[in-house]
């Protein structure tokens, strides 16, 4: 029997997590029954979501997440063994895939990365890219010219979207929490401008950048920015929300419009929020996305980073220092 372990969420966070949050567990995997497979993990993904999730899911409950990993033992002939899989099994070393339906939303075999780094299936070339790739292309619908500002610019996510705005030909302002991070942005990624929302008025700044307004919004973080940036925005300007990190570790009961609202009215806004499942069901998109990924980073156009923490035991830590904003680029953890 193969002995395993696996984080297992005690409680629903209150604030920031906590340690004595999660049990780590150890059991042995069961026996294979046929159609089924086993994983090693290799690598693990700590996302925002987490968080956001964590609210809606009756505890205990074990941590889920993305991981890639290699099929160790398998009773199902599409999952060979030494096969490299993405699963949603998350915060464990070994487990039993159970359901092996192929879709992008439970399990699937890893895609052709063309000699690219292995942990980019967590990032670039997995859901954090599509979910830019498709939050951006078909929610903002940009158009070359235009001004696109990014929240959360370092992160996973919002550092891929801000070089598709470029390849598109549009003007792109990132939002950032240190200068670190602003430099990365500007110098690596050639952004044209980006903003230590710690540090900086960004309100005032915001005006300097984009004396001409804002026309697309890419929003991963919610809040006071937001706030600053809708005043900015031109009329008939389109918001993709994806992420609303600023108040995950708030009261989730507890909702303010602030002046929001007044915003989106009177300047006509667009504004519409998403999750990345909607394109892999029914008619599973994923592939789309991560070919051309694939090739805008073989090209050159599109630069990743990953903030890599090593150990199993380390989870919990990085998933802390990502809520935190202490990760450029994407957050994961090597097993």
């Amino acid at each position: 029997m193969v002995k395993a372990r696996k984080y297992v969420v005690k409680r629903h966070f209150q604030g920031v997590p906590k340690k004595e949050d999660f049990e780590l567990v150890e059991y042995e995997l069961p026996q294979l029954k046929n159609g089924h497979f086993s994983v090693k993990a290799e690598w693990i993904s700590v996302d925002p979501y987490l968080r956001a999730y964590n609210s809606r899911t009756p505890t205990p409950y074990d941590q889920f997440g993305f991981q890639v990993g290699t099929i160790t033992e398998s009773k199902n002939p599409d999952f060979p063994v030494g096969c490299r899989v993405v699963t949603h099994k998350g915060w464990c070393d070994y487990s039993v895939v159970t359901n092996s339906k192929e879709t992008y939303s439970n399990v699937y075999i890893l895609p052709d990365l063309h000699g690219l780094p292995l942990d980019l299936a967590l990032g670039a070339l997995g859901m954090p890219g599509v979910t830019a790739y498709f939050g951006f292309l078909e929610i903002c619908k940009p158009k070359s010219g235009e001004t696109v500002v990014v929240s959360g610019a370092a992160g996973a996510v919002g550092s891929i979207v801000g070089q598709i705005a470029k390849i598109k030909g549009c003007r792109v302002i990132g939002l950032a929490g240190s200068d670190d991070k602003v430099q990365w942005l500007e110098k690596e990624l050639g952004f044209d401008k980006a903003i230590n929302y710690k540090t900086a008025d960004v309100s005032k700044t915001l005006k300097v950048a984009a004396p001409n307004g804002v026309d697309c919004y890419f929003d991963n973080v919610g809040g006071e920015l937001t706030a600053a940036i809708y005043n900015q925005m031109n009329l008939y300007g389109r918001v993709s929300l994806c992420g609303c990190i600023s108040s995950y570790n708030e009261d989730p009961t507890t909702y303010k419009t602030t002046s929001l609202l007044p915003l989106i009215l009177f300047k006509q806004l667009k504004v519409e929020g998403f999750v990345v499942s909607r394109w892999s069901e029914p008619e599973n998109r994923w592939p789309e996305a991560i070919a051309a990924l694939v090739q805008w980073i073989k090209k050159g156009k599109i630069k990743t980073r990953s903030h890599v923490t090593e150990g199993f035991d380390k989870l919990y830590d990085a998933f802390v220092g990502m809520l935190a904003g202490e990760n450029t680029g994407k957050a994961v953890v090597k097993v």
